[in-house]
């Protein structure tokens, strides 16, 4: 029985790890193939266009903390499977949209499918099946949810050169509906919620952690680490290779620098998978901003510095996304985590939609090397919150 159940549990996160890759791959990764065809095709200015994916991550993060409380309610089934007919919607207004207004509300729907569908919304279904056993799954999830760009860059470069970026949308939309939905429907059976908490035969996987005395405190500095690291993140996706055209490499170069962020990150959430279950979820967290610290302040470094900056930079963040779900898993428990995977979603989400924008202004009005510095700064900053971090919440840690 206990082989079955491992067995089930390899087949649910195979297949929620598989939707995360067409989820990510069709919005947050949308751009990066469809922003230049778009405005070739239509004329609208790329700043706007490329915009959609901030609209559809600030939707998300607004609506975090309800899908958090709906999830820990309801269970993750019945959220989480509007989110494919949510993507469908959305892309099919995308490729039909005749102006610039009307493709905009297409990201508001595609942003609404990314916070009922994406990471935090299945983390949190995750832990209400899992309880403190969800850190597997969770690592597992965001392993393979990392081979988004790596499916959907060229899979999108096909069809746009096959069929047109219009075309190539509904087909995105119909793969949701034909694949994404019925994955869900597959693989997302929750129990009872009273069932999971009390009367469940492995009850002590759900067993929750007594409330800390400075969790408020906890769950502040928490939300600023999350919101620094995506923010950043975000910035640096944008902008890596303008910044390592700015170091003095040349585009050519730049762009095989640039081919090792992906692998570098899902290299990293590989070693979490293999070791991390012998420490507690807080050290990846710590390794994660150290490291991305580290590797920002590496990009001053010369041609052989940057490809060493850039493996570490990379590890860190793709093991930022596995401390994401199971750090307030690990500190909180299992009872509460839906509504506060939700709840800290909301800071990060926004900081990661506004993050671009603000990476522009500063580009523009410090220059890139500056801009660098400056994110170098806030990523110390982050070294200091999450010091803190660990001395609040260091008798857990000794426990």
């Amino acid at each position: 029985m206990t082989a079955r159940r491992e067995l089930d549990r390899r087949i649910v996160v195979g297949a929620l790890g598989f939707t995360q890759i067409l989820a990510w791959g069709t919005s947050f990764y949308f751009p990066a193939v469809f922003a230049g065809p778009i405005v070739n095709d239509t004329g609208w200015p790329l700043t706007w266009v490329v915009s959609g994916t901030s609209i559809g991550l600030l939707i998300a993060g607004l609506i975090s903390p309800q899908v958090g409380k709906l999830i820990d309610i309801y269970g993750g089934r019945p959220v989480i499977l509007v989110s494919a007919p949510l993507n469908a919607a959305g892309l099919i207004i995308i490729g039909l949209a005749p102006s610039l207004p009307t493709f905009l509300i297409g990201w508001v729907i595609v942003g609404l499918a990314m916070g009922t569908g994406t990471y935090d919304a299945v983390f949190a279904a995750l832990g209400r099946t899992y309880g403190n056993a969800a850190r597997t799954p969770i690592t597992n999830l965001t392993l393979i949810g990392g081979f988004a760009s790596t499916v959907c860059w060229p899979l999108g470069a096909f069809l746009i050169a096959k069929f047109g970026w219009r075309e190539a949308c509904f087909i995105y939309a119909a793969i949701h509906i034909v694949i994404t939905w019925p994955l869900f429907l597959a693989v997302l059976h929750d129990r009872a919620k009273a069932a999971h908490l009390t009367t469940d035969p492995e009850g002590a996987r759900f067993a929750d952690h007594a409330p800390m005395r400075n969790e408020a405190l906890v769950l502040a500095i928490l939300a600023a680490v999350m919101s620094i690291i995506f923010g950043v993140g975000s910035v640096m996706i944008v902008y890596l290779l303008l910044f390592l055209q700015e170091r003095g490499v040349d585009f050519a170069i730049a762009v095989a620098l640039g081919t090792l962020y992906g692998p570098s990150q899902i290299a990293a959430r590989v070693v979490e998978r293999l070791f991390g279950g012998r420490y507690h979820p807080l050290w990846t967290l710590i390794v994660a901003v150290a490291g991305m610290a580290a590797g920002m302040a590496m990009l001053y470094a010369d041609v052989g510095g940057l490809f060493l900056a850039i493996l570490i930079y990379a590890g860190a963040f793709g093991v930022s996304w596995v401390a994401r779900g199971t750090v307030p898993l690990a500190l909180f428990g299992p009872r509460r985590y839906p509504r506060l995977i939700g709840k800290l979603a909301l800071p990060s989400l926004i900081a990661q939609a506004a993050a671009p924008s603000i990476g522009a202004v500063l580009i523009e009005r410090y220059g890139a090397n500056s801009t660098i510095g400056l994110l170098t700064a806030a990523l110390a900053i982050n070294v200091v919150l999450v010091a803190l971090l660990w001395l609040s919440c260091r008798r857990q840690l000794a426990s």
